[in-house]
């Protein structure tokens, strides 16, 4: 990655700050004669002492208006020289700063008497304002120098009287050049100042001892300079007043005695010379002026539709056209308007609806018409176009066109269960009598498949007759299937219009159905009851509060409706005491987590903990159906088989006895959310599911995993190796020879046991090919996993839908360890495996509907490669099933995909510099 080699202004989210450093200049004594004219200036602090009270004020201001109040130096008495050393913090940050940005700077003098420009009794001693931005828009930083205007406040106007910097030539009152050469010296000094700023700023080396010499001797220069310039000015003004004398001598006349002292004190003013010193926070990179990027305009809500439900087509902002020669910009302002009209984008008009167009779709859907459209029957042509906007995927938008032509048949379509959802996208859900229709017809509509009832379901869909419609669709799916697509439905509560502040949520058909069938069902109340305390305990900001009382909400009237069944309340203090052993595993977990003991000492410290009686873990009577996995009856847990893994969260393996005597292990950490694995692991068993429903059974096997928190969550633990460690144990066919000592048969192709390798082969095609899909990423060989009878699975899915923190990352991970273990590139079993995967891939191609309807309803689900880009979620996956391809090209597409991931070089190296790190961090 390049250095940065400047930052944008935008990006400096701190307060503006300022130190007010010192001021240096000799006041000219006010003579006698004046003081006499003029008795107010006898009181003016500074004219009775060189070093007297004086204090600054600072106001940003930006295209002639102030944009803060002023700030203030404290109090500060002065003895020999006037010196603040105060940091002043302005009430704005610099990402707000305009790039007109300046300083208006303004040090106050006291007076009694008050007089022109006071402030009560503070009368203005000079003024300086400071530009915050140079002409090549950098923020200015490091020591300034601002020229001081006496008697004058800093004005802060854009045409400023008060700059900081010396006009290079200064006119007499006729417009002749008064300027003079400046002396060596003044010239000397300048060049020293521009290397003190270059030393300040780190330009120049630091060299203590020879630094504070040449500080000491510059200071004293200085002063020098200074009193020599002052003396020689009084000396250049002494004579000019001479002259004029003379010149009054000989008959010229003088207006009157006060314009003369008036002007003899202006002269005086102008022969002084203030220096204000001030400081500007130093970055390391030069900022530069960048503008707030503020977000479009939103959208009138009478315009506010979803895509699915209008025909209105949002346009991108109108090219605005005023005639000829307004749009330039003039010089001349007699000449029209010219540069002083803004172009000012219209959200409302920019998106509303063409009448034209409004106008040719309220004929083409003439109500009048709605008898004759039941018995029109498309012909050949237009039955072609029907089909293919049948065969359309559940992410394609429909033209104008294409709308029109699904709801000129809509009758006709009444038999093609396909057509449900493009019909419903085609309605105008804002036109009352055309909804009307819509609805009426949708009760004739032969019955639907699942997966378009789910997209019926999604965030695109908001009318409560077509979401009841897609509920009553899946009150004929079994318990069994529902399952499947719990998570997915618990999500869609989220776009149904459920009022947290109602007192139930009888308007959603959907809760109503979901708190039904949990009711009615354990299996299924266990997981809903789990997903919603998920939702409920996410305190994050991508969850909105507003869905956590929904999702409260849901819960409350859950369990309001299990008590009222026979042994509902049963169920309910069932649920209860999953929370309390829950909240136990949680406490060991966190405590070992932040722990610094030892891998071993952690260890006895877990088994003391579960083996004491007191957190009820050791013996759990009655037997507690455990959350992971409501089918298992735990009846305790024990603490001698328990392990604690070395990783950066310390995860618990512990195992549970169950009322069958077998043992159940589970794994459980805290400090992880577990969601997005859990999204992974469901999708796995979705798919392996579709897959024996062709009659192929890949052995999955997926292991369960459930998120109890937001930041823990437990999940079953496979006894297994990692290829890796299969690697670091085993020499030569490493993966080959894991398998043959675990089922060796002399008999069988390779040496070993034809099931144990059947079972490899097919677990392996199944998971390529449902990794690829997914996107999975991260693959290494510490997460790839061999059970010993031949099941081979991943774990951790900490990157999905295309992440993937390696360079260079295959589409699919098949590692040269997983081919040799089939035997080779050019064994029969690999060719196998290669078959399996055409025949998996294949066959999910045909569910892809039903798989891209459950990610549109996860859209809005807080997992982390999901909320990066929610919009372009469903299209991820859609990409990796090329739905345009045919099966035939489909196939040579994945056949390529195994060849490019089996002969890649990179991921053999990555995967060999991971085993590396891993060892040598063991």
């Amino acid at each position: 990655m390049e250095p940065f080699s400047f930052a944008s202004s935008e990006a400096v989210d701190i307060p503006v700050n300022i130190r007010i450093i010192s001021l240096e200049g000799e006041q000219t004594e006010i003579p006698f004669s004046t003081l006499i004219q003029r008795p107010d200036l006898r009181h003016v602090g500074s004219n009775l002492s060189p070093h007297s009270d004086l204090y600054v004020t600072v106001q940003l201001w930006a295209d002639s208006k102030p944009l803060t109040v002023p700030v203030q130096t404290a109090y500060k008495p002065f003895k020999n020289e006037r010196k603040w050393n105060e940091w002043l913090t302005l009430p704005i940050h610099y990402s707000n700063l305009p790039l007109s940005s300046q300083l208006a700077i303004t040090i106050w003098d006291l007076s009694p008497t008050g007089g022109e420009g006071a402030q009560g009794h503070a009368i203005p001693f000079g003024g300086s304002t400071l530009p915050l931005f140079d002409q090549e828009n950098q923020l200015q930083k490091g020591r300034q120098k601002c020229f001081l205007h006496r008697r004058k406040a800093a004005d802060g106007l854009d045409s400023t009287s008060t700059p900081s910097t010396l006009p290079t030539h200064r006119k007499g009152a006729k417009g002749k050049d008064t300027s003079h050469k400046a002396d060596k010296e003044s010239e000397e000094l300048d060049r020293l100042e521009k290397l003190f700023k270059k030393h300040e700023m780190g330009e120049i080396p630091r060299v203590e001892w020879l630094d504070q010499l040449v500080f000491r001797g510059v200071e004293k220069r200085g002063l020098q300079a200074s009193s020599t310039s002052l003396k020689n000015l009084q000396r250049r003004r002494s004579r000019q007043r001479g002259t004029v004398m003379r010149l009054d001598g000989t008959g010229e006349k003088q207006s009157n005695g006060e314009e003369k002292e008036n002007e003899g004190e202006s002269d005086l003013i102008e022969d002084e010379r203030f220096t204000l010193f001030v400081e500007l926070p130093r970055f390391d990179f030069p900022v530069v002026f960048a503008d707030h990027e503020y977000p479009p305009p939103p959208v009138s809500s009478l315009q506010h539709l979803s895509s699915s439900q209008s025909n209105i087509i949002l346009k991108p902002p109108p090219e605005v056209q005023y005639g000829p020669g307004i749009n330039g910009l003039s010089d001349d302002d007699n000449n029209g308007f010219g540069g002083r009209l803004v172009r000012v984008y219209d959200p409302e008009v920019g998106a509303r609806d063409n009448p034209v167009e409004s106008k040719h779709r309220r004929l083409v859907r003439s109500h009048r018409t709605g008898v004759l459209d039941r018995d029109l029957k498309p012909n050949a042509k237009v039955r072609d176009e029907l089909n293919g906007i049948m065969a359309y995927s559940p992410t394609h938008i429909l033209s104008p066109e294409e709308k029109d032509l699904v709801w000129k048949f809509r009758h006709h379509l009444t038999r093609d269960k396909r057509a449900l959802t493009k019909f419903v996208k085609s309605v105008n859900w804002q036109d009352q009598s055309e909804s009307k229709q819509a609805v009426q017809i949708l009760a004739k509509w032969t019955e639907v498949d699942v997966d378009d009832a789910l997209e019926l379901l999604g965030p695109n869909f908001d009318n409560a007759a077509v979401r009841a419609y897609a509920v009553d669709r899946l009150r004929k799916s079994d318990d069994d299937e529902l399952l499947l697509y719990l998570l997915q439905l618990v999500q869609a509560l989220k776009f149904e219009h459920i009022s947290p502040d109602s007192d139930a949520t009888h308007d959603s058909s959907l809760a109503r159905f979901l708190i039904q069938r949990a009711t009615n069902n354990f299996m299924l109340g266990n997981y809903f009851h789990w997903y919603l305390m998920v939702e409920c305990d996410d305190q994050s900001e991508d969850q909105g509060a507003e869905y956590r009382k929904l999702f409260a909400k849901v819960e409350y009237d859950f369990m309001t409706e299990l008590v009222k069944l026979p042994g509902g309340e049963e169920t309910r203090n069932t649920l209860l005491r999953q929370a309390e052993l829950i909240v136990v595993l949680s406490k060991i977990s966190g405590d070992i987590k932040v722990s610094r003991d030892s891998i071993t000492r952690k260890v006895e410290k877990v088994k003391h903990f579960l083996a004491d009686p007191k957190n009820e873990i050791i013996a759990i009577d009655p037997p507690l159906p455990l959350p992971l996995d409501p089918s298992v009856m735990v009846t305790g847990v024990d603490p001698a088989e328990t392990l604690v893994f070395k990783s950066s969260l310390f995860p618990i393996m512990m195992t549970f006895k169950t009322i069958t005597k077998q043992k159940y292990q589970i794994m459980f950490k805290t400090g992880d959310d577990l969601r997005q694995d859990q999204l992974v692991i469901q999708i796995v068993t979705l798919m392996d599911q579709l897959l024996q429903k062709e009659n192929l059974d890949l052995k999955l096997s997926p292991y369960k995993i459930l998120a109890t928190g937001a930041t823990a969550g437990a999940s079953q633990f496979v006894p297994s190796m990692s290829l890796q460690s299969i690697v670091n144990k085993y020499k030569g066919n490493t993966v080959l020879a894991y398998l043959k000592y675990n089922n060796p048969d002399d008999k069988a192709p390779l040496g070993v046991r034809k099931e144990a390798l059947d079972t490899f082969i097919k677990s392996c095609a199944g998971y390529c090919v449902i990794t690829y899909l997914l996107g999975v990423g991260d693959r290494h060989l510490d997460n790839l996993l061999l059970a010993p009878d031949g099941h081979f699975f991943h774990a951790d899915f900490g990157f999905i839908l295309g992440r993937d923190p390696k360079p260079f990352a295959p589409a699919m991970k098949l590692c040269k360890e997983m081919v040799d273990g089939m035997g080779g590139s050019t064994s029969p079993q690999y060719r196998q495996f290669k078959q399996y995967c055409f025949t998996t891939y294949t066959t999910l191609r045909k569910s892809s509907n039903l798989i891209l309807n459950l990610f549109s309803l996860m859209v809005d689900a807080n997992i982390p490669d999901i909320k990066l880009e929610p919009d372009k979620v469903v299209l991820k996956v859609k990409e990796r099933f090329h739905l345009e391809l045919s099966e035939e090209d489909a196939i040579r597409h994945f056949d390529a995909l195994i060849e490019d991931s089996s002969n890649a070089i990179f991921p053999v190296v990555i995967d060999r510099l991971h085993g590396f790190v891993q060892h040598w961090r063991a």
